[in-house]
């Protein structure tokens, strides 16, 4: 397991290398280390099929389309992975985006340890500054108080348009508490969520 883990570290360095501060290694590393506290409250999920799926979970995200060098499938063949974890790793990360609130359904135990182990990478302390580094790598404003958070939205429509930072707490961020499916993850969750509630209150009263 080991080895094969530290394969696929090795053939996505390149890829997250030439993200922004958002989605690179460090991100990685992070997600990780989430998934590996939630992992240990979760006895019956496969490990490698997490630390892989974790590992490949930004490869071929639309944000960054224009910058991939391999498909996720190219990547496990190439570390020698069975098609059996390759399904399961595959099935895993699908449950992962976001989109507007339009996530698929998640089907495994592995899916649920990866999607919140992203998720609380997206929130607290570590959420606001990486908000904060997608939104200034894409250019956008820092808020708008005149811009309203968008709700129901397809996937199509949640991509569609770039919205100031602060606004999208309110479109995704602060939605992330309450969509967590782990025990941990959700025990996890709630410092994170109420650090960021914390942090918009003090905006606020700083630009009123």
């Amino acid at each position: 397991m080991r080895e094969m883990i530290a394969k696929c570290r090795l053939e996505v360095e390149g890829i997250y290398n030439k993200f922004d501060a958002s989605h690179d290694l460090d991100h990685i590393d992070r997600v990780m280390k989430n998934a590996e506290k939630i992992l240990a409250t979760e006895p019956g999920a496969d490990e490698l099929v997490v630390r892989l799926a974790v590992l490949l979970h930004d490869v071929e995200d639309a944000k960054y389309k224009e910058m991939h060098e391999a498909t996720k499938i190219e990547l496990l063949e190439k570390i020698g992975a069975t098609q059996q974890i390759t399904d399961n790793v595959i099935s895993a990360i699908e449950s992962v985006s976001f989109s507007g609130g339009n996530a698929k359904n998640i089907t495994s135990i592995e899916g649920a340890i990866v999607r919140d182990a992203d998720r609380l990478d997206a929130i607290g302390a570590v959420g606001i500054a990486r908000a904060f580094a997608f939104g200034g790598a894409r250019g956008r404003k820092l808020y708008d108080q005149q811009e309203e958070a968008r709700k129901d939205m397809s996937v199509s429509e949640y991509r569609k348009k770039e919205t100031a930072t602060v606004t999208h707490f309110h479109e995704k961020l602060l939605l992330l508490k309450e969509l967590m499916v782990t025990r941990e993850g959700t025990r996890l969750a709630k410092e994170r969520h109420d650090f960021m509630e914390n942090f918009l209150h003090q905006l606020r009263k700083e630009i009123d």
